[in-house]
Formats: structure tokens, C-alpha cells, sequence
């Protein structure tokens, strides 16, 4: 282990791969547990008696919530101790948990009411884990087995993202979507056990000022605002006197937050670490790869809406993706260590692109795009994969020790909210198209093989898994414009 500048621990106590799997297995309460409804979704939606806009809601709020307060938990963390906010995140990915499975069928206010908690408390647990687990590594771990602790909280993270449609589908086929939140609070207990005897980590106390409550204030409306007319705006009218006020509260928001963020001594979001490249690139780049994920609801949405498939043989179209996340991590690793994070990150985002494109394509008959889908599932989870370590390196590498939660919650911020925003995007746009006349696609339908009463679902899986490319484009372009050929060290 090693004792760093700025940061409180015991100063004998030695890091086993015991309190690893601890910190991975509380990484995959989100990511493999609570995102699982990226799949199940349909299925949620047909037995609680919730339409499209709820359902969308219902994904994307818990990235939404964690990504608004994942800073400020990450902050907590530096300042009350790293262990101690992870134990709180796990015991709400327990109470969470239990409200989604406890959810009520086809009750109408209560339905919504509980299942829309049990998803913020798995969003506030998120907040909580993400930021707190990475600052105890950077704590108790230093120099290459950094690097190795890095790479399995990357399997637990992406890892985890590429189980979760095959774990949804394969519980909820075989014994109901709930269990799989009954699985998701064994695990939270697991996790607890096993880092019960980690010694706490914070950082110093006089460091840390009184806390910005206008920042939090200012950013979480902005954010809201924003979220709820990506979410609603197909039903509130898109230019609608209500869709102009959110977009006006959005940027009177974010103007304010960002002018509060540049005056106060101790801000909500350190802006002053957006001034080392590295940190600025990995965590830019990281919310742009984050809005891919979109990727999952609109691919998984289409087989099942357009060619019947159910949640499991959905699920099973990703088991290249798991494979390429899971095997290209440890790549990324050896990459990063070879040629430092640029490289790596480069071939992660250009590949991640690459297996978007055929997924895209929905014009093609079922048969054919199964095969098109699990090429492109594959290599989608390769780009992540390859992406995920040296990103993480790359934006805690410089940072120092005493902002470690800080930075950590940030980083995390980009990752949780590019989420919330690529779901809510994706989802909008599928939803939206898919709702269309059929006439209003008919000059597509020539251009489908198979069946055209599905066209206006294809078509708009179409479009928004285009735009999903272009994202990851996007990402790439940062990457390339901000991560330098050789980083300071």
C-alpha cells in the first residue's frame, strides 16, 4: 500500500485481493444490477402498466441522479472517509433494491412512486461507490498494482455493463425481473462484508472549506431542466412555451453555476482540475463513450419490439460484448503500461464506433442481422474495453492525493450523467420515430428486407443507433485533440 500526501491512513495495513473483490462487487451493484433494466425494461413496463415516457424515465434516473450527486459525494468522501460513504452507498443499493422488487403491478401513483425511489436510491448509491472505491485505490494501492486494481474495478464497471443485458435477461425469463434486485441486495451484503475490516481514508480536514450550496443548486436545476425536456419534449411539444422555459431554466442554470464555481473559495465541482490536459481529456472523452450506452437500449429494444424476441434471446446477442469487454481490459492494461493512455484510448473509441455501425443496420432480415449484431456487439465491447483502463489512469494520474474523492467524483459525474443523457437521448428518438405514421416512412420500406409492418420501429432504431455512432466519433476526436503522445508523468 502506499501513504500519500494529503490523505489519512493506517499506516500498516496491507491491501489484499480480498478488499478487491469487495470494491468490485460494490462497482457491480450498479453497473451489472441496476442497469439491468436496459434490458428488462419491456418486460417492467408490460407487468407494472407504465407507457413509453414512464419507462424512459424509469432508465434513465438512476444515472441522472447519481450523476448529479456523485460530486458531491465524492467530495464527502475526502472529507468523512472513503469506506464509510462506500458502506452508505451499498446499504442504498440494498434499500433500493428491495423497493424496485417490492414495486406494486398496475397500481398507478404507487407503482410510480415506488419503483422511481428504489431508482434514485440505486442513483444516490452509485454516487456514493464510484468516486469513494477509486480514491481507496488510489489510497491503498501505488505503481503497477495500481494499474491491476484499476483494471478489475474497470471489469466490475464495464464488465458489469456487458453482463447486464445477458444477467436481465436470463433472470427475468427464467424466474421474473425481480429477482434480479434480490440478487443485486445479496451482492450489496457481500460486498459489505468483505471490506468491513479496510481502515478508513480521508483526507486532511483543514483543507476542506464550507460547502457550495449555490453550485449544487444551480447545477442540479440546469440538469434537470435539460434531462426532462430530453425526456418529455415529444409530449410537451418539442418549441412549446413549457419545452422554452426548461430550455431558458437550463442555460440561466448552467451560466450561474458556472459563474458561482469560479468565485467561491471551496466550489461543488473543483473547475481548477479541468486545467491539467490529461484529467480534461479522459473526462471528456469518458462522457461522450458513456452516451454510446444508448446503444444497448435502442439494439435491444428493436429485436425485441420488431422481430419478437424476448428479453433472454436479446440478452444473448451481447455475450460477444461481455467476451470483448471483459478480455480487452487486461489489453488496455498492457497498452496503457507499453505505450501510455493515448494509443489505447484511440483504438478503444475508433472500435467502439466501428461495432455501433452495423447495428445500425435494421433493413436487413433477422437472420442476417443477428450476425451483423453480434459482430458489432463484439467489437463495440473490444472499443470499451481497450478504452477503459488508460482512461481511468489518465485522469487520476496527475490529481493529487487530497482530491482524489474529488476528481474520482467528477470522472465518475462524466461517466453516470453521459449515461443519463445517452439513454434519455437514445430513447427519445427511438420512441419518437417509432411512434411515426407508416406513410410517413414509406419511402424507407423499399429499402427493408422482410417484413415492412415493422418499419417505423426499424427506422427508428436506425436513426438513433446513427447517432450513437456519431457520438463515439465524437469521443475519438477528443481523445486525439487533448490526450498527448507522451504524458507527463
Amino acid at each position: 500500500m502506499s501513504s500519500q500526501p494529503g490523505t489519512t491512513v493506517v499506516s500498516k495495513f496491507r491491501f489484499t485481493d480480498r478488499h478487491l473483490a469487495g470494491i468490485v462487487l460494490a462497482v457491480t451493484t450498479y453497473f451489472l444490477f441496476a442497469q439491468t433494466v436496459l434490458n428488462v425494461i419491456g418486460m417492467m413496463r408490460e407487468d407494472l402498466g407504465l407507457d413509453a415516457s414512464q419507462g424512459n424515465v424509469a432508465v434513465s434516473l438512476t444515472s441522472l441522479c447519481a450523476g448529479i450527486t456523485v460530486v458531491i459525494f465524492g467530495g464527502l468522501a475526502d472529507r468523512v472517509g472513503r469506506k464509510r460513504i462506500t458502506q452508505w452507498g451499498l446499504v442504498l443499493s440494498f434499500v433500493g433494491s428491495l423497493l424496485i422488487a417490492l414495486t406494486p403491478s398496475q397500481a398507478g401513483l404507487a407503482t410510480t412512486l415506488v419503483l422511481y425511489s428504489g431508482r434514485v436510491l440505486q442513483g444516490l448509491s452509485a454516487a456514493c461507490i464510484m468516486p469513494a472505491t477509486l480514491a481507496l485505490v488510489k489510497a491503498f494501492v501505488d505503481g503497477p498494482a495500481r494499474q491491476r486494481a484499476l483494471s478489475f474495478w474497470s471489469i466490475g464497471s464495464w464488465g458489469g455493463a456487458g453482463l447486464t443485458s445477458l444477467l436481465g435477461g436470463l433472470v427475468a425469463s427464467a424466474v421474473g425481473w425481480r429477482w434480479i434486485f434480490v440478487v443485486a441486495m445479496a451482492v450489496a451484503v457481500v460486498s459489505f462484508l468483505l471490506i468491513r475490516d479496510l481502515p478508513e481514508s480521508k483526507a486532511d480536514t483543514e483543507a476542506v472549506g464550507s460547502f457550495d450550496y449555490v453550485g449544487l443548486i444551480t447545477f442540479v436545476v440546469a440538469l434537470i431542466a435539460i434531462n426532462v425536456w430530453i425526456n418529455q419534449g415529444a409530449t410537451l411539444g418539442w418549441l412549446s412555451p413549457t419545452s422554452l422555459v426548461l430550455l431558458a431554466v437550463f442555460v440561466i442554470g448552467l451560466v450561474l453555476f458556472l459563474r458561482t464555481e469560479r468565485r467561491v473559495a471551496s466550489p461543488f465541482m473543483e473547475l481548477e482540475l479541468f486545467k491539467d490536459r490529461l484529467f480534461t481529456g479522459a473526462t471528456a472523452s469518458n462522457f461522450m463513450v458513456n452516451m454510446a450506452i444508448g446503444t444497448l437500449l435502442v439494439a435491444l429494444g428493436v429485436v425485441q419490439a420488431g422481430a419478437g424476441f424476448s428479453a433472454l434471446q436479446a440478452g444473448l446477442l451481447t455475450i460477444g460484448y461481455l467476451i470483448g469487454v471483459l478480455v480487452a481490459i487486461r489489453l488496455g492494461e498492457r497498452l496503457l503500461k507499453k505505450h501510455g493512455p493515448r494509443f489505447p484510448m484511440l483504438l478503444g473509441t475508433f472500435l467502439a464506433a466501428l461495432g455501433i455501425l452495423p447495428l445500425a443496420f435494421t433493413f436487413l432480415l433477422i437472420g442476417q442481422y443477428v450476425v451483423v449484431a453480434v459482430l458489432g456487439f463484439t467489437l463495440f465491447g473490444v472499443g470499451l474495453g481497450l478504452y477503459a483502463t488508460p482512461s481511468l489512469d489518465a485522469a487520476l494520474t496527475n490529481i493529487p492525493a487530497d482530491r482524489a474523492g474529488s476528481a474520482s467524483g467528477i470522472y465518475k459525474m462524466a461517466s453516470l450523467l453521459g449515461g443519463a443523457f445517452g439513454t434519455a437521448i437514445s430513447g427519445a428518438i427511438y420512441s419518437g420515430l417509432a411512434g411515426i405514421p407508416a406513410e410517413a416512412v414509406a419511402f424507407t420500406t423499399d429499402h427493408f428486407l422482410g417484413r415492412v409492418d415493422n418499419a417505423a420501429v426499424r427506422y427508428a432504431a436506425m436513426v438513433a443507433l446513427l447517432v450513437n455512432v456519431a457520438i463515439a466519433v465524437i469521443a475519438h476526436l477528443i481523445v486525439r485533440a487533448t490526450i498527448p503522445r507522451t504524458p507527463k508523468q
